[in-house]
C-alpha cells in the first residue's frame, strides 16, 4: 500500500482485550500519532474499549495512561453482594463519568464500536449509539471478578469471551486496517507450564488466538509485541512497562512498514 494511501480519512483500528498489557494500545497510539497516522475508526474489546474512548475522546498518551493508574482494580467497597462475581462493576459508574460526562459515543471525537458479550443469549453485541458508560463497563467486565452489567434488561460481560479481536466494524469502513493485540502467543519452555494456573493461562491463550488469527492477519499493519507475555494481565504495576513495550515496538514496526512502502 503507498504511503499517501494511509490517512487518518482511511484508517481504522482495532484493539485486542488483555487487562494490564493493554496499556501497549496507548503506546502504539502514540508512535502511531508521532507517523501521522491517527485513525478515524476504532473498534475494541475489554481493554482496548476502554483505551478507545479515552483515544476517541481526544484523551492524550499521559491521561490515558493516567486512567488506568487512578482508576483501582479494587476495593473493598465495590464487593458484590447481591449479584454474581466478586466485584460489582456498577460501581465503577461514576468513576467512568468524569472522564466521560457526556455519557454519548456521539459526544466523541472520533467513531468508536464496543464490543461486550450477552451472557444470556450467548452472541456478542456492538455498540456505537446512545449511552456510552455502560457498554464500556460491560466489555471490560472479566468474568468472575467483575459482575455483568444490566443493558436493555439483559447481561453483558467481557467482550473477548466471543471477539477479542472485534475486526468486523470496520471492514465495510476503513481501506487501512491497523491492529494491536495485547494477547499475545509465544512459544513457551515446558517449565513456564508446570503448575495448573499457568496450564490454564496458556490453553486460555491459545484458545483466543486460534478464534483470532484470521482475522489478525487481514491487517495491513499489526502490532503483537510478544514481550507483553512478561506481564501479569491485572497486574497494576505493569502499566509503565507495558506503555514502553507497545511504543518501542510500534515506532520500530511503523518505521520498517513505511520504508517498504
Amino acid at each position: 500500500m503507498e504511503n499517501d494511501k494511509i490517512t487518518t480519512e482511511k484508517a481504522g483500528i482495532v484493539l485486542s482485550g488483555g487487562g494490564v498489557r493493554g496499556m501497549a494500545h496507548i503506546g502504539v497510539l502514540k508512535a502511531l500519532r508521532e507517523h501521522g497516522i491517527e485513525p478515524r475508526w476504532i473498534s475494541g474489546t475489554s481493554v482496548g474499549a476502554l483505551v478507545g474512548a479515552l483515544y476517541a475522546g481526544g484523551a492524550s498518551e499521559a491521561e490515558m495512561l493516567g486512567f488506568f493508574k487512578e482508576t483501582p482494580l479494587f476495593r473493598y467497597d465495590f464487593l458484590s453482594i447481591l449479584k454474581p462475581g466478586l466485584l460489582d462493576t456498577d460501581r465503577y459508574h461514576k468513576i467512568f463519568e468524569s472522564y466521560w460526562p457526556h455519557n454519548r459515543f456521539e459526544a466523541l471525537d472520533k467513531t468508536l464500536y464496543v464490543t461486550a458479550t450477552n451472557l444470556q443469549r450467548g452472541v456478542e453485541r456492538t455498540f456505537s449509539q446512545g449511552e456510552l458508560i455502560r457498554p464500556l463497563l460491560a466489555s471490560a467486565a472479566l468474568p468472575p471478578i467483575f459482575s455483568p452489567v444490566l443493558i436493555e434488561g439483559e447481561l453483558y460481560s467481557d467482550g473477548g469471551i466471543m471477539n477479542n479481536f472485534p475486526l468486523e466494524p470496520l471492514e465495510s469502513k476503513a481501506t487501512f486496517l491497523v491492529g494491536s493485540n495485547v494477547s499475545v502467543v509465544s512459544t513457551k519452555d515446558k517449565k513456564e507450564i508446570n503448575s495448573s494456573i499457568q496450564l490454564a493461562a496458556r490453553t486460555t491463550g491459545l484458545m483466543i488466538y486460534a478464534i483470532n488469527r484470521e482475522k489478525i492477519g487481514r491487517c495491513h499493519l499489526m502490532f503483537e509485541p510478544p514481550e507483553l507475555e512478561q506481564i501479569g494481565v491485572l497486574d497494576k504495576k505493569g502499566i509503565e512497562n507495558a506503555f514502553r513495550i507497545g511504543y518501542e515496538f510500534a515506532s520500530r514496526a511503523v518505521e520498517k512498514f513505511l520504508a517498504g512502502n
